[in-house]
């Protein structure tokens, strides 16, 4: 896989990127999201594919993409597919932090140090290239526009901005309900994107701590429960960031 494209999980993080303040819309989110976008880029990349509610690793050889092989690799141990809402559900303590170091390393943002109430030290990104985030939003604006089926690329990330809630972000305000109700529709064009958005959801709604005990429930009390990760809720912040109530090194709130 080259580096010639700019992987899913970029892309949403510099949809998420506020150009005014340098800090990252819907931060608890779009941890869960960016989780999810390496998944569905894995499964573009053919290294991985949905089977029911499940995620399975069908070629283990490695991407060329660091933090994508990581999440290949993570995958390929567990040995048996694993449910995205487990896997998205999972701690992922600095996936933000480091796709923003990536793409300062990458010249796409540039970290900008201040403080907080003139006290706290912070850092903010802003993006470099503005017209790649200008192409970003454009792909997204004309499948809203258009209704005219995206590219499976473009479809996934439609369906993850939805699910991470920067449809607020992206169309605020009453005159944006209308694309916002668009690009929800949006998920029905990606298999993978709608199942990787679906779970993104689920976790946030506490779906993924409630499923042992129904599954308890429907076997009657006996047998053996399928067990979700303890931290199906949202990660915790990034270190440095929720302590101080404000955006550290992570960029975000």
């Amino acid at each position: 896989m080259g580096r010639s494209r700019r992987t899913i999980p970029e892309e949403l993080l510099l949809l998420a990127l506020d150009p005014a303040t340098g800090t990252t819309a819907q931060p608890q989110s779009l941890d869960l999201g960016l989780a999810g976008a390496q998944l569905v880029e894995l499964a573009l990349a053919g290294r991985i594919a949905p089977d029911g509610d499940r995620i399975a690793v069908v070629l283990p050889r490695p991407t060329g993409d660091p933090t994508l092989d990581s999440a290949l690799e993570l995958l390929r141990r567990r040995g048996s597919p694993v449910r995205a809402v487990h896997w998205i559900g999972g701690p992922r303590l600095g996936l933000r932090q480091t796709y923003l170091t990536h793409l300062e390393r990458c010249g796409m943002v540039h970290a900008v140090s201040s403080q907080m109430c003139g006290v706290l030290p912070t850092t903010r990104y802003q993006a470099t290239d503005t017209a790649v985030s200008r192409e970003i939003r454009a792909r997204l604006d004309n499948a809203i526009r258009t209704g005219v089926p995206p590219d499976p690329r473009t479809a996934a990330l439609a369906a993850l901005a939805h699910a991470v809630g920067l449809g607020k972000h992206l169309y605020p305000g009453n005159e944006g309900r209308s694309s916002r109700s668009r690009l929800r529709d949006l998920i029905r064009h990606d298999p993978m994107g709608g199942l990787v958005a679906h779970a993104v959801m689920d976790v946030q709604n506490g779906v993924a701590a409630q499923q042992p005990r129904r599954t308890a429930q429907g076997r009657g009390g006996g047998g053996r429960a399928t067990v979700a990760r303890p931290s199906a809720a949202p990660p915790p912040p990034l270190a440095g960031q929720a302590r101080r109530g404000g955006m550290a090194r992570a960029g975000a709130r």
